[in-house]
């Protein structure tokens, strides 16, 4: 059987929810599916803006050329003259062989043909730094004509684009991680309701259900659903404690007039078979006895959610005084008895009843186990937020594969067949340790067998 222990209340963060993990996913898929339409968008405005730039272009170079008829620079000179005077909108450049300019608004080029893009250039008065897109063309005196525009639109929208992209890209995420924080934080607040119930649930508060909202959603489904469980869990869990209540309830009264009946009989002179057989009989309807207390004790125990007459304990007291009380036992069995309190401002929240049984219990459990000379240590010490106590024997141990096996009701293992004991003392330590809101552990003491338990630290000032 595993030993569950209550989770912590406090709740993942929301960066590492899954809730935030599926938003930052779907997010990411949005700004790339997002930039990436925009992108293919702000191409096709800027190719198709490019091509309008190169058609005027076209469009101007065919005019001049269909006007002067013959490609040299005698017959375009006119022309060009005339459309650098009546069309400021672009630029012109006319010049011969040896590359000086005969008409236009620019400086001398390279008489490199076909379309070409320039960073930069200036008219002649004033200077002007613009990049322009044109086209050149060589002529048949070995003269060049260019006729281009000014491209500064499309540098603009090629800025604008990039940009609106980068920005977009910045909103999109922002969008996103505030989205996965906002529904992982709604998403959080439902799955720490229904942890905050279980663990409810799990310290005896079989009584607790998920809250339910007029969402009418797939939480409030599950709720339903959660809710039907634990109504049949309760009402099982409660039928199984009546009739073991019942039983031990009704079967301690026959037992009990079995043991009035055994009174009876000692005192009649009996043979020694029959005397030794009745003592054997009382020794047994005493334990039988104890059992049935035990299991009523321990129902009692897991059955409650809170612990009844709690108090600030002083640990070392605790200790000390169930120290006392072992003492003259172990030194009996000729075992040592040692305690390790190092801290004397150590102090929890318990009943000092149910804390006495559970450290009588151990120490019982520890001594039936060692073996002559064998030696039983009761230590505590503390951290900032437990107090942590520590029954340690160097008897023959708990294999490890057993260890929580032994937690359970009734069971024995079977080299402790011979050994008193009702199979019930572990059980009852670890129903007291989890009603105090603590956890326990059984590890390996090298030899032997330690045993702690960690329980909340109440604060020395309230003591």
């Amino acid at each position: 059987m595993r030993n569950y222990t209550a989770a912590p209340s406090q709740g993942p963060s929301v960066f590492r929810s899954s809730s935030f993990r599926i938003v930052a996913m779907f997010a990411s898929c949005f700004v790339i599916s997002g930039v990436t339409v925009m992108a293919f968008s702000g191409y096709h405005s800027l190719h198709l803006l490019s091509q309008q730039m190169k058609q005027s272009v076209a469009n101007e170079r065919d005019e001049a050329l269909s006007e002067a008829r013959i490609k040299d620079i005698a017959h375009l000179e006119p022309v060009m003259s005339e459309l650098v005077r009546n069309e400021p909108g672009f630029y012109y450049l006319l010049q011969n062989a040896p590359g000086h300019v005969v008409v236009g608004n620019m400086f001398h080029l390279r008489p490199v043909p076909g379309w070409r893009t320039l960073s930069w250039t200036h008219r002649s008065l004033p200077p002007d730094h613009r990049p322009v897109i044109g086209y050149g063309s060589v002529l048949q005196d070995g003269g060049y004509l260019f006729v281009g525009i000014e491209a500064e639109p499309v540098q603009t929208l090629r800025r604008d684009l990039w940009f609106m992209l980068g920005w977009s890209a910045i909103g999109f995420i922002l969008i996103g991680v505030a989205g996965g924080f906002v529904l992982s934080r709604l998403v959080l607040g439902k799955i720490e309701a229904i942890s905050q119930t279980a663990r409810d649930i799990m310290r005896g508060d079989l009584s607790r259900r998920l809250p339910l909202n007029a969402a009418n959603d797939e939480f409030d489904h599950l709720a339903v659903s959660l809710n039907a469980m634990l109504e049949r869990n309760e009402t099982l869990v409660a039928s199984i404690r009546q009739v073991t209540d019942d039983i031990a309830h009704d079967m301690r009264r026959p037992l009990a007039h079995l043991g009035h009946h055994l009174d009876d009989l000692s005192g009649i002179s009996l043979p020694p078979a029959e005397t030794e057989a009745l003592n054997q009989a009382r020794h047994n309807l005493n334990e039988a006895l104890e059992i049935f207390s035990s299991l009523l004790k321990l129902a009692q125990i897991e059955a409650d959610d809170r612990v009844p007459d709690s108090q600030t304990l002083d640990v070392h007291d605790l200790l000390v005084t169930i120290s006392d009380l072992y003492q003259p036992i172990l030194e009996d069995r000729d075992q040592r008895l040692s305690l390790d309190v190092s801290n004397h401002s150590m102090h929890l929240y318990g009943n000092r009843v149910l804390l006495t049984q559970m450290l009588a219990n151990l120490l019982e459990n520890a001594t039936n186990h060692c073996p002559a000379g064998g030696e039983v240590t009761l230590s505590a010490s503390a951290s900032p937020k437990t107090v942590t106590i520590v029954v340690a024997d160097n008897g023959p141990g708990i294999p490890v594969h057993e260890r929580e096996h032994v937690f359970e009701k009734m069971v024995r293992l079977d080299r402790s067949r011979s050994v008193p004991g009702t199979g019930l003392g572990l059980s009852m330590v670890r129903a007291i340790v989890r009603l105090h809101g603590g956890q326990i552990r059984l590890l390996d003491n090298e030899p032997g067998l330690r045993c702690e338990m960690m329980f909340p630290k109440a604060p020395s000032s309230t003591s």
